[in-house]
């Protein structure tokens, strides 16, 4: 199996079109199309479902891509180990990363002094949920991510673990609540509550810890971004249970900060995400090596 099939197989599968994977790829369409039905054959099984409009995996297909990731990923960490030991760093560094990681680590300043020293080194970088970036870099398609999981994390990766700060309740400051230094689980029932996607650690953080003191809550509003969550808070849209840093925003200068009773208070644990040791590359270590405390 070549490693060029398996490169092709991958960009088809994320484009989900030939057109636009041999655009990507900068080869031309019957040279793609050829290289997957000759992966095809090998494997004795259909990679994709074809039509007019769009391209599908097959069940096959979906099993294949899991691999090919990891595959790919250790063939670029054994270049890159091979270009560490001639003294060189160079190629791709994919970092993921949840928005406001900035009590555990300020990423951008991290990225800046990491390419001012390895300016060989291209810089990747993706915000999403922690769950998505977790599963990516478990499957090989990221190299690294600073995340806050809830739970146990996916299989084909560990946690080093960053900072660990209190969850609190932000609200208007005419808010009923508002005049309190501390409330109670109950109190909150039937509140209308702003929070993040499902996939952030801070919201599947603040499900489970409803869960756990008995009271249901509801969400109006689901927002992807810290900033968009505070102006929602401001205008009295609901409240919010997160991180405590993100009450120290100045953005957030306006609002009250609560808190819950501490042996009931939800820990927000802020991580970096690796890969098993045989597929970090050098330059994730490198990256990591310059986290304050690692």
């Amino acid at each position: 199996m070549e490693l060029r099939h398996l490169e092709y197989f991958v960009a088809v599968a994320e484009e989900r079109h030939f057109t636009r994977a041999a655009e990507r790829l900068l080869v031309s369409q019957s040279g793609l199309s050829a290289s997957v039905r000759s992966l095809e054959r090998e494997l004795g099984a259909r990679l994709f479902l074809r039509n007019t409009r769009s391209v599908e995996l097959t069940d096959a297909g979906r099993a294949l891509l899991v691999e090919a990731h990891r595959t790919l990923a250790g063939v670029r960490a054994a270049r890159e180990a091979v270009d560490a030991v001639q003294g060189l760093l160079r190629g791709t560094l994919t970092v993921g990363s949840e928005q406001c990681m900035l009590s555990a680590v300020d990423v951008p300043a991290l990225l800046a002094r990491f390419r001012s020293l390895h300016p060989g080194v291209e810089i990747q970088l993706r915000q999403a949920g922690s769950q998505a970036l977790a599963d990516d870099v478990a499957a090989g398609q990221l190299d690294l991510a600073f995340v806050a999981l809830c739970g146990t994390p996916p299989q084909g990766m560990s946690l080093l673990p960053l900072a660990d700060e209190p969850m609190v309740l932000l609200c208007h400051p005419e808010h009923r609540l508002a005049a309190r230094e501390q409330v109670e689980w109950e109190e909150l029932n039937g509140e209308a509550f702003v929070d993040f996607t499902p996939d952030w650690g801070a919201r599947a953080l603040a499900d489970r810890a409803f869960g756990d003191a008995g009271v249901k809550r509801q969400v109006s509003l689901e927002v992807n971004d810290v900033h968009s969550l505070i102006d929602m808070v401001g205008h009295s849209l609901g409240i919010a249970l997160v991180p405590e840093p993100i009450a120290h925003k100045p953005q957030a200068a306006s609002l009250r900060c609560l808190r819950l009773p501490a042996a009931t208070t939800p820990v927000w644990h802020a991580s970096i995400a690796v890969p098993e040791p045989d597929r970090t590359g050098p330059a994730a270590r490198r990256l990591i090596g310059l986290v304050p405390g690692i």
